[in-house]
């Protein structure tokens, strides 16, 4: 278990490229999640191990997002149609990598969400609608770019059948969380206001999963569409 024991691990990011935060003013807002607060993008790659321990980022060709109704009981089991993400993660996630350990044994499969949620007075933004989850991933990354006039956002981690989480943390700017998905379930609380008027926090979440389970492609998204309609 590359994450220790307990299946988990908080990490400080390297800065970022000066074009990534002014790119969270460009996303669309989702219209799947979040009621007109989260705005987002959304794109996915293979990772083959490359010389030296570094990692071959091959982008792979744009496609709706599906996932498992088991997984997300709000917008699991339907297609989610969102714009490519226009800037470079990459450095951001071979820091992820490193710190995880990924078996080079074999290629990867990665999907990449970059969300905004923003929140204001009386109005405070979802950031995990689907309750305590599972992705259904091996490992997910999810790293803290930028909070404006925010408040909440709290990160919870829950063990097998616990009636509580055994970990909370409210993660800064340039802080991420790694997990061992499939050990763990998490929730995020809500952000809020801080002072009533308009705030955002900006988030890249990487999901990790070994590129022969097949996340990405017409059978991955015929199984996760089958789900619903049993």
């Amino acid at each position: 278990m590359p994450l220790g024991a307990e299946g988990f691990t908080v990490i400080d990011l390297p800065e970022v490229a000066p074009d990534i935060l002014p790119s969270y003013d460009r996303c669309p807002v989702d219209d799947y999640m979040g009621n007109g607060t989260r705005f987002k993008r959304f794109s996915q790659y293979k990772l083959t191990p490359a010389e030296d321990e570094n990692w071959s980022f091959k982008r792979l060709p744009h496609r709706d997002y599906t996932t498992y109704k088991k997984f997300n009981s709000v917008g699991g089991g339907i297609r989610r149609v969102y714009e490519p993400i226009e800037v470079d993660f990459t450095p951001l996630i071979s820091e992820g990598i490193r710190e995880l350990g990924l078996d080079r044994s074999e290629p990867w499969q990665i999907n990449v969400h970059q969300n905004r949620t923003r929140a204001e007075g009386g109005r405070p933004g979802p950031l995990t609608p689907e309750g305590v989850h599972h992705d259904g991933h091996e490992f997910v990354m999810i790293a803290i770019l930028n909070k404006v006039n925010v408040a909440g956002g709290t990160t919870r981690l829950w063990k097998p059948e616990a009636d509580e989480p055994f970990w909370s943390g409210t993660l800064d700017a340039g802080q991420a969380v790694l997990l061992d998905d499939r050990g763990l379930a998490h929730d995020v609380t809500d952000v809020l206001s801080a002072d009533g008027g308009p705030g955002h926090r900006d988030i890249v979440i990487i999901a990790f999963s070994r590129w022969a389970e097949k996340w990405y492609g017409e059978e991955h998204d015929a199984a996760a569409l089958e789900e619903q309609d049993a």
